[in-house]
């Protein structure tokens, strides 16, 4: 991260560092992944545009820092109310400069500008998990759409209520929605704006992993930690082959065969095999 760095409304925790000694030079998470929590527990984590810029800048940064190998977006662990990912937007903040409310080409411009910022979470390069512990309503369900891997508690709640106030979910939600669940049930979704609990949205497939209130946070570490020290450049074009291969019929198929041929010379690859005829676990160092 880019020091002096300050955010109002994100909380940055980056893994714990060493010298070459093997000395602490900086406390943190022990694990080569980093969180990026929306800290406005008063408002349930509503997000704000402010809250969107902020992400993303510090993707931008995450994404180049190779202390960082995997990010985990969650809402903050002390909550003030009630434990929430975030309930979508707030409707009670003002728009960015410029951008006139209830004039159509105004309001086209700016879920295009959202479109813009949740593209750029959706295309980082490295493993993005969304940890929901509460409620992930409205943008919150949106912005978990966006990540690779969810984790959830048994007493978080998903939905797209935006029905219920005669818009829709113009984030991105209509498309990745149906592509993540299946239209049929992402139009019951958005066209009744029900609540669905997250043993439903584990059985749907919106949820990866389903995880009992008190050990939440043990599992969200154990996997993050994992994946922050699994091959990089294996999860790097898995990521890229999945998320947009399958959109188009035959380029994920080139797209593994391209990314097949980059990862044939990399360290990581040495190593797993290396590690594989010595009969022990591989030490992967990523890029």
């Amino acid at each position: 991260m880019s020091k002096g760095k300050a955010f109002e409304q994100i909380k940055i925790e980056l893994p714990r560092k060493f010298d070459k000694g093997g000395n602490v030079i900086r406390e943190g998470i022990d694990g080569n992944y980093a969180t990026i929590s929306i800290n406005r527990p008063d408002r349930l984590n509503a997000i704000t545009f402010q809250t969107i810029t902020e992400i993303s800048e510090a993707l931008i940064d995450l994404e180049l820092d190779p202390d960082v190998r995997c990010v985990v977006l969650r809402g903050v662990k002390d909550y003030t109310k009630k434990p929430s990912f975030s309930v979508g937007q707030d409707l009670s903040t003002v728009f960015p400069p410029n951008i006139k409310p209830n004039i159509p080409i105004h309001m086209a411009q700016f879920i295009r500008m959202y479109h813009r910022y949740f593209d750029q979470y959706e295309q980082f390069s490295k493993p993005l998990i969304a940890a929901i512990d509460g409620f992930a309503l409205g943008g919150g369900t949106e912005m978990a759409l966006l990540c690779d891997i969810v984790i959830a508690s048994k007493r978080s709640t998903f939905g797209l209520p935006e029905i219920l106030r005669g818009i829709l979910p113009a984030g991105g939600g209509t498309q990745r929605l149906a592509r993540r669940i299946g239209i049929n049930r992402a139009l019951r979704v958005l066209f009744f704006g029900e609540m669905f609990s997250a043993e439903q949205m584990h059985k749907w497939g919106l949820v990866t992993f389903l995880v009992d209130n008190d050990i939440f946070e043990e599992v969200v570490h154990e996997k993050t930690k994992w994946l922050g020290n699994a091959p990089t450049s294996s999860l790097f074009v898995i990521k890229k082959c999945i998320k947009f291969g399958t959109r188009y019929e035959q380029l994920g198929l080139i797209m593994e065969q391209i990314g097949h041929g980059i990862i044939s010379g990399s360290g990581d690859r040495a190593e797993g095999r290396k590690a594989f005829f010595e009969k022990r676990e591989p030490k992967f160092k990523g890029f």
